[in-house]
Order: structure tokens, then C-alpha cells, then sequence
């Protein structure tokens, strides 16, 4: 959970957890952390991250994720028109609801 006092800071609130990793893993990590100048929890937590997401920020990273995906589409046509026509249709019904 991300809260943003007044003063500027940022604080992270994390719970403490145990896990269990066989020795195969741990070596893993133990190198790769090694490699990388980060500690092992470091690469776990953004494992679980990739793995399962991140709440909210997971919504954001889909949607990031998926912009422009239709951009270079040729069997569709033109969007724009058809974007026209359903703000004009919903501009015309504001305007039928205004008393």
C-alpha cells in the first residue's frame, strides 16, 4: 500500500513473510542477485509481481499494454466516422433529456 504524506515522502508498507525454496532455487536467486547487486527478496517480489500482478497498477499495465494494438489494421477502415457518429448520437440525446 502507497500512502504520500504531506511532506514529499513516500512509504511502502510491506508484510513480512517466509518462504521455503529448494536448494536449486535458492542457488538461483543467491547468483542472480549477486549479478544484478540486489538481494534475493528483491527478486522474489518482482517475480510475484510478473507473475500475478500488482492490484491496481495491473489494470494500468494491461491497458498500457494493449494502446494502438488496431493501429496498423487495414480490414477495419476508417474509425474516425464511426467514432463521430457515437458522440453525435449522445450529444443529441443530452440534448433531448435538458428540460
Amino acid at each position: 500500500m502507497l500512502t504520500e504524506p504531506k511532506r514529499g515522502c513516500i512509504y511502502i508498507t510491506m508484510i513480512r513473510t517466509q518462504l521455503y525454496l529448494d536448494e536449486a532455487v535458492h542457488r538461483r536467486l543467491r547468483g542472480l542477485a549477486r549479478q544484478q547487486g540486489r538481494t534475493i527478496s528483491e527478486l522474489v517480489r518482482d517475480a510475484l509481481v510478473r507473475a500475478y500482478g500488482a492490484g491496481a497498477d495491473e489494470r494500468e499495465a494491461t491497458l498500457r499494454a494493449i494502446e494502438g494494438l488496431w493501429r496498423n489494421r487495414t480490414d477495419i477502415g476508417d474509425t474516425s466516422g464511426y467514432v463521430k457518429r457515437l458522440r453525435h448520437d449522445t450529444h443529441r440525446l443530452r440534448r433531448l433529456r435538458r428540460p
